[in-house]
C-alpha cells in the first residue's frame, strides 16, 4: 500500500468565541503553571479530559467538542473566573517589576541569555528528565516574576526524555512517543516574510537546517530549537529526537546546535545578550560562536574578541563528580570543528586547549565544563558544599592558588515556590500573610505570618494533603496494573494499600546509584518492624527513572519493587512509575517526610527536598548539597553526620543504621504523639520552624536575584564597557596582560619583616613590611598581599584570611609595602606574603592565574 506524503502542508487551529478567546493567551503562557486559578479554570474545562491531554492546555482546547465550546461560552461562573485569571495575566505583564526598581534605565542595554539542554516548565511540554531542567524551569518562571531581560535557549525534543513502565519482573522500560509541537504551547519563529525562521549549523559533511519555536514563560521568552526538517538528512532529522539519547556522535551533534545554532538563532531573532549564562557545560560551544559573531561584527581578531566576550559570561556547573561532565574524544571534535577553529583564526590544537587541563597527561578528551570554564569570568556550583568540591575538582587549572580561592563560587540552588506550593497552603498564606506575598516569597515575613496560624489549621492541611495523595496513589496504582495485565484489576486489594493516617514518607529522583535509593534495604526485617509497628507504622512512596544505559540505576527500582512484591510490603511501600513533573507535585504536597540518602558529597544541590518547605513537609536527608547547609536541629532531621569515608560498603552501613534509627526513635515518635484533641504539637512546630526559616531562603526569587546582582548585572557592565570606545579597553587590558606575562618572572619578594610577638593577644594586629623588586612593572599592576591563617599539618595555612599591603615608598624597581595581620583565632597561626596581578578591566584569577610567594 503506497504511503502518502504532502506536498503542501499547513496549520490549522481553533477559532474560540469572543468571550472565550482569552483562553489562548492562558495556553500559550506558562504562567498558568505558578498560578492555582489558571490551572483550575482548565481543569474545569473538563477534569477527564484535563488529565488525558497530561495538563496541556492547547490540546485540551483543540480536543473540546463544538457542544463543549457552546456550554462553557454560556456558563457564567466559567465565564467570571476566566476574566479573573486573564485580567491577572495582563497585570503581571505590564506590572512594574524588581528589576526595574533595582536597575533605572538598564533594561535597554541588556540581554541576559540563559542556555540549558533541558527545561521543565510543565509536564505538558517534556523536554527535561530531572533536577537540572527544573531547575532551568524554576530559573525562567522565576525571572519573569522579577522582570529580568532574560531570554531561555535550549533544544526542542520530538521524542522528550523516555516514558517508564516496569516489567513483570520490575525492570525498567523505556518508550519514546512522538511529540506534535502544533499541539503543545508553542509558536514557530517566523521572518519578515512569514516563512519560518531557519538557521544552519555546519557539520563536517553537509549544513543542519534549524527552525526555532517559542514558549512563553511569564514574561520570559524560550527558544527551542528543532532539526526536523523535511530538508535534512533522516539521520539529522533525528538530532534532536531525544534528550540525552544516542552516542557521542549524536551528543556532540546537539550540543553544536544548542550552543552554535542557539546564539546563531538569537542573533536571527535581532538579540544580541550582553550576558550568557551557560547551565551546565552542555551549550559551552556558544562561547565560540559569541566569539566568532564579534570578530565579524567589530572586524577585530579572536584575543580582542574572546577578552570582551568572556567578561559576559556565566558558568554554572552541577557535576560533583569528574565522570559526569560531557567528554569527548579528541578525534571527534577534530572532526567537527577543525573548519571552525579555522574561521576564528585558530589552529585546532588550539581550541582543543580550552576543553583540557595543561598541554600534558593521559585524558586528551575534550571537555565541556572547562570550555565554559575557560570562557567566563564568573563561575558557580549550586550550593556551598558543591562549590568547594568543584575548587578541588578544578585546582589544577589554578595551582598556584589555595584552594580556598579557587575562583569558583556558590549559588545555592532554590524552587519556585508557586510552582509548587499546594492550593491549600497558599490559601492559607492568601488569608495570613500580606496580600502582596505571592509576588515574593523569599521574603521571611510572609512566612513569619505563620506564627499566628493555630496549630489546627496547619494539621488540618497536612492530613488533607496527605489523603489527597493516598488516593492519588491508589488511583495512578490502578493505572499501572491495568496497563501491565490488561485485565481486571484487584481494586480491594489497592484500596488497602497505603495508609491516609499514617506517617508518610516520600523518595523520587533519578534512580543512579550514588544515590542509594535501597538503603532502607540494608536490613529488611528491621524495615518491614518499621512499616509494620503496631503503634506507630511508617509508609514510603517511591518514584523516579534510571538512565537507559545505567544498568545500575535498574537494579535499584528492580530491588525495590521485588521487596515490594515478595515479602510482604505492598500495604506499606509503593513505586509510582513514569515519574514526571506531575507526580512530583503531588509528592512533594503530601508526603510528611522527605527522604533523601545520596552518598556524601556527591549531590550537588537537590531541590525536591526545598520543594516540600513551603508545604509543611519535612526533611529527613544526609547532610549533602543544599542540607548541608540548610540543616538545623529542630528544622527536620540529618542522616549521619558530615564524615565520609572511602570504604563505600562500610558508609552504606552506617548510614542505613542512623536512618532506621531516626524513624524509630525521633520522627515516627513525634509524629504519633498527640496532646488533647489529637494534633501532634511537636511535629506541627517542626513543621512552623521548616517553613519560616528555610523557605524564603530556597527560593529561586532569591537565587535569580543573587545571579542578577553578583553576576549578570557586573558582567554586563564588563561587556558593554570593554566593547565601548572602539575597543580600547579590551585592546588595553590585552596589552597589559601581555605585559604582565612578559615580566612576571622579574618579580622578587626580597624581604619580609614583622612587630609580632611570639605570642600575641587575640583579635590584636601587628603590622607587616613587604620590600619588593617588581622590575618593569610598576606598582598599579599588582596587589601585594599576606594571607594568614591557621597552621595545620605540613605547615599548611587553613582558614585562611587575605590582608592588602599599601605601596609606602619606591627606589627604582624597588618598592616597600605596608600593611597588618588580626590575630583571628587562638593557636599556632601564620601568614606568608605574595604577589598577585591587579587591573580594573581584568578578572585575576579567571583570566592570569599567576602568583609569586615569598620563599619559604
Amino acid at each position: 500500500m503506497r504511503s502518502l506524503k504532502y506536498a503542501h502542508s499547513f496549520e490549522v487551529v481553533r477559532q474560540l468565541p469572543d468571550n472565550l478567546s482569552p483562553l489562548t493567551q492562558l495556553a500559550y503562557n506558562f504562567w498558568w503553571t505558578w498560578n492555582h486559578e489558571a490551572r483550575s479554570l482548565f481543569r474545569d474545562i473538563g477534569r477527564d479530559l484535563w488529565e488525558q491531554v497530561e495538563h496541556n492546555p492547547v490540546e485540551l482546547l483543540n480536543n473540546l467538542g463544538q457542544d463543549e465550546v457552546d456550554r462553557l461560552s454560556r456558563d457564567d461562573i466559567f465565564l467570571a473566573k476566566l476574566k479573573l485569571c486573564s485580567g491577572r495575566l495582563e497585570n503581571y505583564l505590564a506590572g512594574k517589576t524588581w528589576f526595574d526598581r533595582k536597575y533605572p534605565g538598564k533594561r535597554e542595554t541588556t540581554t541576559i541569555a540563559y542556555f540549558s539542554a533541558e527545561f521543565g516548565l510543565s509536564e505538558g511540554l517534556p523536554i527535561y528528565s530531572g533536577g537540572l531542567g527544573v531547575l532551568a524551569g524554576d530559573h525562567l518562571k522565576a525571572a519573569s516574576d522579577l522582570g529580568l531581560p532574560l531570554v531561555g535557549v535550549g533544544l526542542l525534543y520530538s521524542r522528550g526524555y523516555f516514558r517508564q513502565s516496569l516489567s513483570p519482573d520490575g525492570w525498567q522500560q523505556e518508550r519514546y512517543p512522538q511529540y506534535d509541537f502544533y499541539k503543545l504551547p508553542l509558536t514557530l519563529c517566523r521572518d519578515a516574510s512569514d516563512k519560518p525562521l531557519r538557521i544552519t549549523v555546519e557539520f563536517p559533511d553537509s549544513e543542519v537546517l534549524i527552525q526555532v519555536w517559542k514558549a512563553k514563560v511569564g514574561r520570559i521568552e524560550l527558544y527551542l530549537l528543532d532539526s526536523n526538517l523535511l530538508e535534512n538528512s533522516p539521520d539529522e532529522q533525528s538530532i534532536t529526537d531525544t534528550l540525552y539519547g544516542g552516542d557521542e556522535t549524536m551528543r556532540i551533534q546537539q550540543e553544536l546546535i544548542l550552543g552554535i545554532g542557539g546564539y546563531r538563532a538569537l542573533a536571527a531573532l535581532g538579540k544580541k545578550p550582553t550576558v550568557c549564562h551557560m547551565n551546565e557545560g552542555h551549550s559551552a560551544f556558544l562561547a565560540l560562536e559569541q566569539i566568532k559573531q564579534f570578530m565579524q561584527d567589530r572586524s577585530c581578531d579572536f584575543r580582542t574578541a574572546r577578552q570582551c566576550c568572556v567578561a559576559g559570561n556565566v558558568f554554572t556547573t552541577h557535576t560533583p563528580v569528574p565522570a559526569g561532565f560531557d567528554l569527548f574524544p579528541a578525534d571527534l571534535v577534530k572532526k567537527y570543528l577543525t573548519k571552525y577553529a579555522i574561521d576564528l583564526g585558530l589552529s585546532i590544537d588550539k581550541l582543543l586547549s580550552f576543553g583540557r587541563i595543561g598541554s600534558s597527561g593521559t585524558d586528551d578528551r575534550f571537555n565541556m565544563a572547562l570550555l565554559a570554564m575557560e570562557n567566563s569570568n564568573h563561575v558557580n556550583g549550586v550550593s556551598k558544599l558543591h562549590a568547594s568540591v568543584s575548587r578541588r575538582m578544578f585546582s589544577e587549572r589554578w595551582p598556584e592558588y589555595p584552594i580556598e580561592e579557587v575562583p569558583i563560587d556558590a549559588v545555592t540552588n532554590g524552587v519556585h515556590t508557586m510552582t509548587w506550593i499546594s492550593r491549600r497552603m497558599t490559601e492559607l498564606l492568601d488569608e495570613y500573610a500580606n496580600p502582596s506575598w505571592r509576588d515574593d516569597p523569599s521574603d521571611p515575613e510572609v512566612w513569619n505570618s505563620l506564627d499566628s496560624v493555630p496549630d489546627s489549621k496547619l494539621w488540618e492541611i497536612r492530613e488533607n494533603e496527605r489523603g489527597d495523595f493516598v488516593r492519588y496513589c491508589r488511583k495512578r496504582l490502578k493505572m499501572q496494573h491495568h496497563r501491565a495485565s490488561s485485565g481486571p484489576v484487584d481494586m480491594a486489594g489497592i484500596n488497602d494499600v497505603l495508609d491516609p493516617r499514617i506517617l508518610t514518607f516520600g523518595f523520587a529522583r533519578r534512580f543512579a546509584t550514588y544515590k542509594r535509593a535501597a538503603l532502607l534495604l540494608q536490613d529488611k526485617e528491621r524495615l518491614k518492624n518499621l512499616l509494620f509497628h503496631p503503634d506507630r507504622p511508617v509508609q514510603f512512596v517511591f518514584a523516579g527513572k534510571s538512565h537507559p544505559r545505567d544498568d545500575g540505576g535498574k537494579k535499584l527500582i528492580q530491588d525495590l519493587v521485588n521487596f515490594i512484591r515478595h515479602e510482604g510490603a505492598g500495604r506499606r511501600i509503593v513505586f509510582l512509575e513514569d515519574y514526571d513533573m506531575s507526580v512530583a507535585r503531588r509528592m512533594i504536597q503530601g508526603v510528611d517526610v522527605w527522604l533523601n540518602n545520596p552518598r556524601r558529597p556527591m549531590e550537588a544541590s537537590g531541590t525536591s527536598g526545598m520543594k516540600v518547605v513551603p508545604n509543611g513537609g519535612l526533611n529527613c536527608s544526609v547532610l549533602d548539597g543544599w542540607w548541608d547547609e540548610g540543616y538545623k536541629k529542630g528544622l527536620g532531621w540529618a542522616i549521619g553526620d558530615s564524615h565520609e569515608t572511602s570504604d563505600e560498603g562500610y558508609q552504606d552501613w552506617i548510614d542505613s543504621r542512623s536512618l532506621y534509627h531516626l524513624i524509630e526513635n525521633e520522627v515516627a515518635p513525634m509524629f504519633y504523639y498527640r496532646s488533647d484533641g489529637g494534633i501532634p504539637s511537636g511535629w506541627v512546630e517542626m513543621m512552623r520552624r521548616s517553613m519560616t526559616e528555610l523557605a524564603p531562603t530556597f527560593s529561586t526569587i532569591r537565587m535569580v536575584r543573587e545571579y542578577a546582582s553578583r553576576f549578570y548585572m557586573p558582567s554586563s557592565i564588563a561587556f558593554e564597557h570593554l566593547a565601548s570606545d572602539g575597543l580600547e579597553k579590551a585592546k588595553e587590558a590585552l596589552k597589559w596582560r601581555d605585559k604582565v606575562r612578559q615580566s612576571w618572572s622579574q618579580i622578587q619578594i626580597k624581604s619580609v619583616q614583622d612587630e609580632g610577638a611570639t605570642t600575641n593577644l587575640i583579635n590584636d594586629s601587628f603590622k607587616i613590611q613587604a620590600r619588593v623588586n617588581l622590575g618593569s612593572l610598576d606598582p598599579s599592576d599588582v596587589h601585594v598581599q599576606a594571607i594568614s591563617g591557621q597552621v595545620a599539618q605540613g605547615r599548611e595555612l587553613t582558614q585562611l584570611e587575605l590582608n592588602n599591603l599599601e605601596l609606602v615608598s619606591s627606589d627604582g624597581s624597588l618598592h616597600e609595602f605596608v600593611g597588618s595581620v588580626r590575630c583571628a583565632a587562638p593557636g599556632h597561626r601564620g601568614y606568608v606574603v605574595r604577589v598577585v596581578p591587579s587591573h580594573e578591566d581584568v578578572i585575576v584569577a579567571a583570566e592570569l592565574p599567576i602568583v609569586v610567594y615569598e620563599s619559604e
